[in-house]
Parts: structure tokens; C-alpha cells; sequence
């Protein structure tokens, strides 16, 4: 399918078309079908309520959508945060091919947390209290309101890229506010990650001591960084198959080492944590949370260090297993912190969860429609072949408005 865009001036004088362009394929119709029947089901929860669609309780308050579509969501958004510190604070030029593509990622990433939010509040059309209601000591309100910032920066940041081929007399004014913009955007993300590890720091008592610590926010910090090269390889390398694009392996092989030096810094804290508290009887019990935690740290941290300051490392079939574990290691570790690490106290009082149905269709939904977001930007601007910023050129007059005919 394709859309052509014409912008005319108000003397009806013809300025410019633009194309838009949309290939569907299988696997896109595919998400397009996951996509509307979570959103049918999510019209359902928003009229009937949380108890119609999902199998939560009151021993249960957090399931499937928090753990998935908020904490791990925002985990795994992290790359753009992170790309953002080594591009233009480091000035790593070197990585500045991937530097639009993780920040785009990013913010659909957000998206879906944000939209994952509103559907798991209880009553959703309260969601803008917090913006009036100034819950200082709230942790969550500070998640809220620093998750809310950030995305209108991501969204600011992006329109800096729409401009170059849409509006294009409002790009230079966004170019220059960028420094400024990319400061707030690198500085916003570490406070929500760190203070969603706060928020489990103060449920003392009630969650397993493999998964309770004093480091919690720092651990939380530490993994939404490293386990974004995870995600920009996996991106890139689906990027590749769907839209015929392919990273230097340098790049990722870079990425990969500064990935696993963050990683290297958690495992030692992790290491010094439990020496400091004593848990190493719990680590060694070898039962379910033991076994769990294990494979957190061996299957998602110390192999892919290996991998990345290995030869493995420079092939892309090392790099993709350095990435699948990175990433399968973060969220099983959220997993773990919500399900597993609370498990035994919210159970003790006669409640048990197991996701419905609905919210995993809901999830894989949220998922796919960032899905086709990501492969329709890409489709349409410059995403993946964008190398150096360029001049702004052909500055549209400002009594542009704009006609749209389909073809």
C-alpha cells in the first residue's frame, strides 16, 4: 500500500509530495491480527474491569501486565538511554549507526509501558491524577512521573527525525534544541530504573532474600543498560531480514564489550551482596528459587560475558547467542522479583495467579503493535541508513498546510 502526502501552501500552489509506503507481509498480517484482537480485549477491560479480563486477586494485585509490559517493558527500553550516553556524551561516533534505530525502539518500548499502565490501573480513567495529586513519598509516583517525561522527550527527540521529511521548517528549531534535549533524555531513565528496584527494596520481609537487596536499585540501574546491546542486536538482526539492512559486526562487537563490562561491575555487587547478607546457603539449597537465580546469573550474565570478550564475539552467530541470553537473563530476573521472589509470602494467604489467557493475547498484542510501528518508520524515514546529520534543506514557508490522497 502507498500514501502520498502533498503539502500546498494557501495559494493552492503545489510545494512537494512525500510517499509513504506500508509492505505487508505474512508475518505483518500476523501482527495485525494479534494486534486487533488485543485490542478488542482491551475495550472489553476498559468497560468491564480488570476482574472480566484478567485472573488477578487480592492477594495478586501485580500479574502478567506489570511484570511483563511495565517492568520488563522498561528494562528493555533501556538501549536507547544507554546508546544515547555513548553516542553523543562519549562522542563513540563510532556507534552512531545504530544510534537512530535503538532510540526509536526505545520509544515504542515506552509506549508500550505507558499504554500497559493505563490498562492495568484499576480504574484507568483516573489515570491523570497523579498529575495534580503530588504524592512526594510515593515511589511510584516518581516512576510515574519520570516515565511520563521521558516519553514526551523520546517523542520531541523523534520529531527531529519526522521533520526531516515532514514539516520541515519546524526541523532546524528541533535540531537545536536536541543537546538539551538528549541531557534530559539520558538523565530521566536512570532515576525510573533505579527507583523500580527501590519499589521492591521496601517490600522487606516479602520478598525471597535471593531477589531482596539493599543494591536493588542499583541492580535494576545496571541491567536496563547492559541488556540493551541485547536488544539492539536483536533488533538488528531482524531489522535485516525484514527490511535487508545489516550492522557492521563491529558495532555490535563494540556494544556486545561495553554490555558485558556493565555486566562484569553487577556481577561483582551481586557477588559482594550476598557475601555482605549470607545468602550463599540460599543459592546453593538447589530448589526452585536457587535454581532460578542460578540460571539468572550463569545463562544471562557470566556466559554471555565469555561470549563478549571472546572470539565468539566476532561472529554474528556469537553475538546473537550473546544477545538471547543477555536478554532471556533480564527477564527471567524480573520474573523472578515479581512472581518467584514474592511467590511464597502472597500465597501463604490463600491466593494463587496464573495469567489469563487475555493477558497474555493483551501482551503479545502491545508487542506486535510496536512491531509495525517500528517496521513502518522504518519503512519511511531515515532509521537505519542514517550516518551523519545532515543540512536542512528545502524549508517549507510557514502558511503550509497539508492534503493527504491515497494510491
Amino acid at each position: 500500500m502507498e500514501l502520498v502526502t502533498t503539502f500546498v501552501n494557501r495559494a493552492g500552489v503545489k510545494l512537494n509530495s512525500v510517499k509513504w509506503k506500508f509492505r505487508m507481509t505474512p508475518m505483518r498480517w500476523v501482527f495485525t491480527g494479534i494486534a486487533a484482537v488485543a485490542i478488542a480485549i482491551i475495550l472489553v477491560r476498559f468497560v468491564l474491569g480488570l476482574g472480566a479480563t484478567t485472573n488477578l486477586n487480592d492477594q495478586w494485585p501485580w500479574g502478567l501486565w506489570i511484570s511483563f509490559d511495565v517492568l520488563l517493558g522498561v528494562a528493555l527500553a533501556g538501549g536507547g538511554y544507554g546508546v544515547a550516553l555513548i553516542v553523543y556524551v562519549l562522542r563513540r561516533d563510532k556507534f552512531y549507526p545504530i544510534a537512530r534505530s535503538a532510540m526509536l525502539t526505545s520509544l515504542l518500548g515506552y509506549i508500550v509501558v505507558v499504554l500497559g499502565l493505563l490498562i492495568e490501573v484499576g480504574q484507568w480513567f483516573n489515570f491523570w491524577r497523579p498529575y495534580v495529586s503530588w504524592g512526594h513519598a510515593s515511589v511510584l509516583f516518581e516512576v510515574f512521573w519520570c516515565i511520563s517525561c521521558y516519553t514526551l522527550i523520546q517523542v520531541l527527540e523523534f520529531c527531529e527525525v519526522g521533520t526531516e521529511k515532514v514539516f520541515k521548517g519546524a526541523h532546524k528549531y528541533l535540531k537545536k534544541a536536541m543537546p538539551v534535549m538528549l541531557i534530559i533524555g539520558i538523565t530521566l531513565p536512570t532515576l525510573h530504573q533505579s527507583s523500580l528496584g527501590q519499589l521492591f527494596y521496601l517490600f522487606v520481609g516479602k520478598v525471597n532474600p535471593l531477589w531482596w537487596s539493599a543494591f536493588l536499585p542499583l541492580f535494576f540501574l545496571l541491567s536496563s543498560f547492559f541488556v540493551g546491546a541485547g536488544m539492539i542486536i536483536i533488533e538488528s538482526t531482524l531489522a535485516g531480514k525484514a527490511l535487508s539492512h545489516k550492522v557492521d559486526i563491529s558495532v555490535l562487537r563494540g556494544l556486545a564489550k561495553i554490555s558485558g563490562g556493565a555486566m562484569v561491575l553487577y556481577l561483582i555487587f551481586k557477588i559482594v551482596d550476598m557475601v555482605v547478607r549470607g545468602t550463599f546457603a540460599n543459592v546453593f539449597a538447589f530448589d526452585l528459587p536457587s535454581i532460578l537465580f542460578l540460571s539468572e546469573l550463569v545463562f544471562g550474565v557470566i556466559i554471555p560475558i565469555i561470549i563478549a570478550f571472546s572470539s565468539l564475539s566476532s561472529t554474528r552467530k556469537g553475538l546473537i547467542w550473546f544477545a538471547v541470553l543477555n536478554v532471556s537473563g533480564v527477564i527471567l530476573n524480573r520474573f523472578d522479583v515479581v512472581f518467584t521472589g514474592m511467590g511464597t509470602y502472597l500465597n501463604q494467604y490463600g491466593g494463587h495467579y496464573f495469567p489469563a489467557w487475555t493477558e497474555v493475547i493483551v501482551s503479545l498484542g502491545l508487542v506486535s503493535i510496536a512491531c509495525l510501528a517500528y517496521l513502518f518508520i522504518a519503512e519511511n524515514f531515515n532509521i537505519l541508513e542514517h550516518q551523519k546529520s545532515e543540512p536542512v534543506e528545502d524549508i517549507m514557508t510557514d502558511d503550509t498546510n497539508y492534503a493527504t490522497t491515497a494510491k
